[in-house]
């Protein structure tokens, strides 16, 4: 066959496609951007941060868009309004989870992230009530962070002021806290094993926000037949789990009933109860994904968003200032910081608040998925169309920030200098699929941030202009660069 007798026939069969995809496709879908068979929208959006494309588009098209990511139809939903309205007054229609290919393969449906229905009602229903029977949130917490600050405290201390990479310093002690709620113990920082598994969860976060993993959950079942990072990543996860699989043996072995010493003894004993029941969710797959999940979760979020911090008040050193004499007049550089302090400290609430909503995490938001056919602004929405309520679009929306591109503290105080809640601050998303952390993260940011400024002076040997607060990465998480940072004790 010749090459003009072979481009013909390859394009009967893209107009062929075409024609199947217009005659299958489904009545009153949101507008959107004209999407090619089987690559759908891929080749005209920026792979390196997909939420800044989706954003340009919302300017032609509107707040509610169809979008294509290969062969599958996502729903981008766009601004404050538009992401409340969908995840808080429709949270019921808007509750179910994407099954995300890359989490499939590492979880399989299950543990409290991706999964659905009863089993996510559930698990979310016990793993809220079992954190909360352990101190989230509570005085009980408050000192297992204030411990952990001391912990952190002494190790920066040995750095001497020299410039240190505060990736790890950071995660070990964030991590320490989940792994007292899940596992029952802290590690030591030296523990080189603890060490690993931080190092994991930060090559999964970054795996996870890169074109590769993009690429992933698109196309599967192609990526699986070649070589490639997502092939380590697993491996590496699996590592965790087997790590997570081994502090469960322990808990069997040494459990008591009447004295519950942690998460993983809580679920064991539920899973001991229900062992007859047939449709129970509590069993040991579902155990090993929350484990996992928690673990993760709790690790990388808030410990990435403490480095940020750190990162901003170098570049601004004058918050950085105001936040240390603030601090010092309210509570003094020997008292351990706690959450009644908040209150006291208005300015310093809102730069913690502003540095969340300012470094935008997850600008995309988790996946969600429509379970069933639904209606949305007079939309008609089909079943098994993946949601994304874009956080970014809300921790930017111009209608609700005065300065959204802007590092700004001042998007939280009122006139006089008190703090002033915004009901865009949306980080932890929203509705019932809301972190299930939130409170625990709010209290270690808090606690954490405050107990540093107490003690420490923090610079880069650059100085503040050599810093640079924008993403290394923009994919699933906005991830910071990396720097070196100097602390100096007051």
């Amino acid at each position: 066959m010749d090459i003009s007798s072979t481009l013909l026939l390859l394009g009967l069969v893209i107009a062929l496609l075409i024609l199947l995809r217009w005659r299958n496709q489904p009545h009153n879908l949101p507008p959107g951007p004209t999407a090619l068979p089987l690559l759908g929208n891929i080749l005209t959006m920026d792979n390196r941060a997909p939420f800044k494309t989706f954003l340009k588009w919302s300017k032609t098209y509107g707040t509610v868009m169809t979008v294509y990511l290969g062969t599958k139809r996502v729903l981008v939903l766009v601004g404050y309004d538009t992401v409340k309205e969908a995840l808080v007054d429709n949270a019921d229609d808007f509750i179910g989870r994407a099954p995300v290919p890359f989490g499939q393969k590492i979880l399989k449906g299950y543990g409290i992230t991706i999964s659905n229905g009863e089993r996510w009602r559930q698990l979310r229903r016990f793993t809220l009530t079992t954190l909360r029977d352990f101190g989230m949130g509570r005085k009980r917490m408050e000192g297992w962070i204030q411990e952990e600050s001391r912990h952190l405290m002494d190790t920066i201390k040995e750095t001497n002021s020299a410039p240190v990479d505060p990736t790890f310093y950071l995660s070990r002690a964030v991590s320490n806290i989940i792994c007292a709620l899940v596992f029952g113990q802290r590690f030591s920082y030296e523990d080189s094993h603890f060490l690993r598994l931080l190092q994991i969860f930060s090559g999964v976060l970054q795996f996870g926000s890169s074109t590769w993993a993009q690429l992933y959950n698109i196309f599967p079942w192609l990526v699986e037949l070649l070589p490639g990072k997502h092939r380590k990543i697993i491996n590496d996860v699996n590592e965790v789990i087997d790590f997570s699989r081994g502090k469960i043996q322990e808990h069997k072995d040494s459990l008591d009933p009447e004295n519950p010493r942690d998460f993983i003894d809580c679920f064991l004993i539920r899973l001991k109860q229900e062992k007859d029941n047939p449709n129970t969710e509590f069993h040991y797959e579902n155990l090993i994904a929350s484990v996992l999940n928690l673990f993760l979760a709790g690790t990388e979020t808030t410990s990435t968003t403490i480095r940020c911090a750190l990162m901003l008040l170098i570049k601004h050193p004058e918050i950085q200032t105001r936040m240390q004499k603030e601090i010092d007049t309210v509570i003094g550089q020997e008292r351990s910081p706690s959450l009644e302090d908040r209150k006291s400290l208005p300015f310093t609430d809102a730069v913690i608040h502003e540095v969340q909503r300012y470094i935008d995490l997850v600008p995309l938001n988790v996946p969600h998925y429509t379970t069933h056919q639904i209606t949305f602004r007079g939309y008609t929405i089909p079943k098994d169309t993946v949601i994304l309520p874009m956080l970014h679009s809300v921790l930017r929306d111009e209608e609700h920030w005065e300065k959204p591109w802007s590092f700004d503290p001042r998007h939280f105080l009122d006139t006089n200098g008190n703090f002033k809640k915004n009901p865009a601050f949306l980080p932890f998303s929203a509705g019932k699929r809301s972190c299930v952390g939130e409170s625990l993260a709010r209290m270690e940011l808090f606690i954490f941030l405050v107990f540093l400024l107490q003690h420490f002076t923090f610079t880069t040997p650059g100085g503040p202009e050599s810093v640079d607060s924008t993403p290394e990465i923009s994919g699933f998480a906005n991830l910071p660069r990396k720097y070196q940072l100097i602390a100096t004790p007051r």
